[in-house]
């Protein structure tokens, strides 16, 4: 179980931001096993993005290079020590003659911490549309999040800062900061999101930058309706399970526009999904979440 890092979990004062680009570097300690490090050793848990995109990764090592990740399915089952390597088993699934199918499992000190299946296509010329569309001012129209609120209104987001390497900017006013007051919102926000990092050309390092990115502020916009922020005391918010879904190749390290809707809570559980788009509108990922959402007075 991946406990969400937008409640900030090392020292503010720390105005470091984790080095995303060595992140992405796995070990190759044998055949179809890699070791991948947090290099984040104030933190107190893996931020389970990074354990997301170090098993595609780890995965995406043993696939020829023509194949491009285009799902993949993971889930969160203890919480990773950040102080601590982890070791990444991949298992050859499959070699098709269209698809590739990995999975992969995340351990630490003999204890799984998480699992990921990954599947992978080699190109091909299909069918062709998108329902959905979209449309917001620029990134750079936009103030940097710092700029557009009152500081007081946002004492998490030094810690979000040193703990997870994604650049955001919202069109709109956070629905976290309206909850802050007390007040509903409707179950959506968007942000422009880049990895907070330029990264390498490959495909597989550009995939693996947004399931790093993708885990961002997802589950909590389940909250908005309840009036309620995961600071609230009594409040356990933790990443259950997680998807994402690459429609095509494009650059994580560019800004894309994440829109996120929780559609489902009950049960202590949350469930919400992700677009996101280029600069044109056009949808290149799509994602869901279920998380364990409880509030104990």
């Amino acid at each position: 179980m991946s406990t969400t890092l937008e409640t900030g979990v090392v020292d503010p004062t720390d105005g470091r931001r984790p080095p995303l680009g060595r992140i992405l570097e796995l070990e190759e300690v044998d055949t179809d096993l890699y070791l991948g490090r947090s290099y984040n050793d104030a933190a107190l848990r893996i931020y389970g993005g990074q354990a997301v995109a170090q098993a595609l990764i780890a995965a995406g090592r043993t696939v020829p290079a023509q194949r491009r990740a285009h799902s993949l399915h993971g889930h969160f089952i203890h919480p990773g020590n950040p102080q601590a390597p982890v070791l990444y088993h991949v298992e050859r699934v499959r070699d098709g003659g269209s698809f590739t199918t990995r999975s992969v499992r995340a351990t630490q000190g003999g204890t799984t911490i998480f699992v990921l299946t990954a599947s992978f296509q080699r190109p091909e010329q299909g069918f062709s549309h998108q329902a959905l569309e979209t449309t917001a001012p620029a990134p750079e129209e936009l103030p940097a999040f710092e700029d557009s609120i009152d500081q007081a209104e946002a004492i998490w987001l030094p810690q979000l800062r040193a703990n997870v390497a994604v650049d955001f900017r919202f069109p709109e006013e956070y629905p976290r900061i309206a909850n802050a007051r007390g007040e509903s919102r409707p179950p959506r926000q968007r942000a422009w999101v880049r990895t907070g990092a330029r990264l390498a050309d490959d495909p597989l390092i550009q995939a693996a930058g947004f399931a790093y990115t993708s885990d961002l502020f997802l589950l909590s916009s389940a909250l908005p309706p309840h009036a309620v922020t995961i600071d609230e005391p009594g409040m356990q918010l933790a990443s259950l399970d997680h998807s994402v879904w690459f429609h095509q190749d494009f650059r994580a390290d560019e800004w894309h526009l994440y829109e996120q809707e929780g559609i489902w809570t009950g049960g202590a559980r949350g469930l919400a999904r992700g677009h996101l788009y280029d600069r044109d509108g056009v949808l290149v990922a799509s994602t869901m979440q279920e998380g364990l959402l409880r509030l104990r007075k």
